[in-house]
């Protein structure tokens, strides 16, 4: 048996502007670069004094630092609290913000029909994805087929005042799914200091504010099987951009490509495409809503993605299936400025 292992994580979206210094006049790009969530995150301010961004970078990127410490999956955090007390059938207590997280990621959950749902932790533990470095290992299959009998999901929470429970001990909440939340705080707090240009990206999901000067922002789309970019998308004020794919975290065996996008149905890794895209319009939740859509997108498969799009608000999806071939919707395509032709492009409706 072959296997192979893939560890570095690749951003999928990336964000095209440089860091740039007040010169001749010009309004000054500040950026800064930090690894939070285990992933790269990138902040983006145009037009600010230096000093006002960096301060306003450093507030941001500290509170995703404490968010990461408090959602550890795996590390001691307030998540593994929760997840021991629901294995053991008692309630526990949480605040208000981890309410609103899980509470937000249920409705989500129901609307994704599960496809999305931070609750099967102990399935991406099987795959051995619960762990900073990890092995190309293929689980025990009785294993896996136990947890899928069990069928943990968000659903299984109760919340009462401020305790929350879960009626299948089961539940093993692991929201490395669902950073894209994050991205609302970042852009919220951005607003409040009165800065409204810049571009936030965590892990290859991105969310713009305002313009890039007289230009809207622009980032680029990795292709998932060569260096570089295979296109470039324009986002507007308050849009959200988010991927899901297998070039991300994944490890081979025997030449066959596993990924940590696992099927809730089945147990095991969605073979179904390359990657999913989806840009949402503005709201307070484009975020969130970017990160949990492309779950269902992915896994559901071509076919029903224009239907979860649909149920999510959004219009704008892009598709790499897993022959290179690209499936995007009408507006999606309107956007798009090709860097790489795909070997075909079909319309997804």
């Amino acid at each position: 048996m072959r296997a192979v292992l893939f560890g570095r994580l690749r951003l999928w979206v990336w964000v095209t502007a440089t860091l740039l210094l007040a010169a001749c006049g010009k309004p000054p790009v500040y950026q800064q670069e930090s690894f939070v969530f285990g992933t790269s995150v990138q902040i983006t301010i145009y037009g600010t004094p230096e000093a006002d961004a960096k301060a306003a970078t450093a507030a941001v990127l500290a509170d995703l630092d404490r968010l990461h410490t408090r959602l550890h999956a795996w590390h001691p955090s307030d998540i593994t609290r929760l997840n021991q007390a629901f294995a053991a059938g008692q309630s526990a207590q949480a605040d208000p913000e981890m309410m609103g997280i899980l509470q937000q990621a249920k409705g989500y959950a129901e609307r994704a029909d599960q496809l999305f749902d931070p609750a099967i932790g102990d399935l991406v533990a099987a795959w051995g994805f619960h762990n900073d470095t990890f092995a190309p290992v293929l689980p025990d299959p009785d294993k896996i087929k136990a947890l899928v009998a069990a069928h943990p999901t968000l659903d299984d929470l109760r919340f009462d005042g401020p305790n929350v429970s879960s009626t299948n001990p089961e539940v093993n909440i692991d929201l490395g799914g669902f950073k894209g939340f994050a991205l609302d705080r970042a852009a919220s707090y951005l607003r409040k200091h009165h800065i409204y240009n810049a571009l936030i990206n965590i892990g290859g999901n991105v969310l713009a504010l305002g313009k890039k000067g007289d230009a809207p922002w622009k980032v680029g789309l990795q292709h998932p099987r060569k260096p570089g970019a295979m296109a470039v998308i324009t986002l507007g004020d308050g849009e959200s951009i988010g991927t899901s794919g297998d070039y991300e975290r994944y490890f081979e065996v025997d030449g066959k490509r596993y990924c940590h996008l696992i099927d809730p149905r089945t147990g095991w890794p969605a073979q179904t495409m390359q990657a999913a895209t989806v840009i949402t319009p503005a709201s307070r939740e484009a975020g969130a809503i970017s990160d949990a859509l492309t779950k269902p997108v992915f896994i559901g498969g071509i076919d029903k993605a224009v239907g979860y799009a649909t149920r999510f608000g959004v219009k704008d999806v892009l598709i790499v299936a897993n022959d290179g071939s690209v499936y995007l919707t009408p507006s999606m395509q309107a956007r798009v400025e090709w860097l790489i032709t795909p070997p075909h492009v079909y319309r997804l409706r």
